[in-house]
């Protein structure tokens, strides 16, 4: 830890909450007298909303559940809630819409800190001193910027996630209008949560769109559901079903195309990795086609990974370029960077990387470094709970 995170936590514990697109964790994170950060009492579980429609009083007295392992370990509690949200000036959000696929509408506009915090009472709690939201980006930019090695200076920070779902936050310096017409008091500079999941200004192809009518949320998320782990598989395998039926493939390549159900990322990761095997989901779909059926299918996933790289990366710049840092390559711009997707999945972290050296330092001179963290949602969560 460095010490930013240092000044505002030592000798103190927060209880932090990471709800994310597919799991719910929860632990303690306590700071020492230098601001080194131990997590104990970690815990993680099912996402609640994921397995059927939960109402509001379901979806919180489950997340209270969730925490009796920390009942009363501290005064307060950092949330790292990973869907769009309004940033109320105490800290709370109110929740604008849900993705991933979580089932909960009756939750979309309540306070989460404040019906958590009523649902931890009826428990048995004392009532948190304090429940701070925060998006996943939020927490993964402030990692980044209490986490710099000795000797290294940054310009400014974002924070991307690209996992099962996609977004991006960065450091805005300049007026922002929504907030200066508020009665909020503007602040010098404002983390700004992009949520560039919804961004929807994008040509998309006919897979795309029909796996978009089967999801919770058509129409909506559309630049998420074309770069994250919970979309590239589905809209994968529409692609292979299609190129089968239209002949590109031989023709019990094509039988067994046409029986598969799904195929996720992790199975495209799997035949990346290693075409020939015949004990992965793909593998044995193809085990009895040409070499011309292994090049086609290997094409054909690998241009949605693709994208996906194409896509993320145009995210990452734009928040450098908005940021309006960068300028000088001893004090680069810090672009911490979390998601099992960005780091697990083929070839992807490598294009990503050569496309923002092209279109950032090549055409604009401007400097970044992307980083990771251990921890890194964890810790930023912890701190923000603490800083505030």
């Amino acid at each position: 830890m460095g010490n930013a995170a240092a000044r505002c936590t030592e000798n103190t514990s927060v209880i932090v909450i990471d709800a994310g697109g597919t799991n719910f964790r929860s632990c303690l994170v306590t700071f020492d007298e230098s601001g080194a950060a131990e997590i104990s009492h970690l815990k993680k579980c099912s996402m609640p909303g994921i397995e059927r429609e939960l109402s509001k009083k379901e979806f919180f007295e489950a997340i209270a559940k969730n925490l009796d392992h920390l009942k009363n370990q501290s005064s307060r509690i950092g949330f790292c809630f990973s869907y769009a949200m309004n940033i109320m000036p105490d800290g709370d959000g109110q929740v604008i819409a849900f993705s991933k696929e979580i089932k909960a509408k009756e939750v979309v506009g309540s306070l989460v800190g404040q019906c958590l915090s009523d649902a931890l009472v009826e428990r048995g709690w004392t009532r948190p001193e304090r429940i701070v939201l925060l998006n996943d980006t939020t927490a993964a930019l402030q990692a980044g910027a209490a986490s710099a090695a000795p000797g290294v200076k940054y310009s400014s920070y974002v924070g991307l996630i690209l996992g099962t779902g996609m977004n991006a936050a960065y450091i805005e310096s300049g007026k922002i209008a929504k907030i200066a017409e508020s009665a909020v008091p503007v602040p010098p500079s404002q983390i700004v949560v992009c949520e560039s999941g919804m961004f929807d200004k994008l040509p998309r192809s006919a897979f795309d769109v029909a796996f978009d009518q089967t999801t919770n949320t058509p129409g909506k998320y559309v630049m998420e559901k074309m770069c994250s782990g919970a979309y590239l598989g589905p809209v994968a395998t529409l692609a292979l079903k299609s190129a089968a039926h239209e002949g590109l493939f031989s023709a019990p390549v094509a039988e067994a195309l046409a029986a598969l159900p799904k195929a996720e990322l992790f199975d495209m990761d799997r035949f990346f990795y290693g075409p020939y095997r015949t004990d992965t989901v793909l593998g044995r779909v193809i085990m009895d086609g040409t070499e011309a059926d292994y090049d086609t299918m290997y094409t054909i996933l690998d241009a949605v990974v693709e994208r996906s790289a194409r896509l993320t990366a145009s995210i990452i710049a734009a928040c450098v370029i908005k940021s309006g840092a960068g300028t000088s390559p001893t004090r680069p711009v810090c672009v911490l960077c979390n998601g099992t997707t960005f780091y697990k999945t083929h070839n992807l972290q490598q294009r990503l990387r050569g496309y923002l050296n092209t279109v950032l330092t090549e055409q604009r001179h401007l400097y970044f470094e992307l980083v990771s963290v251990e921890n890194d949602i964890t810790l930023g969560t912890a701190i923000a709970a603490l800083s505030q």
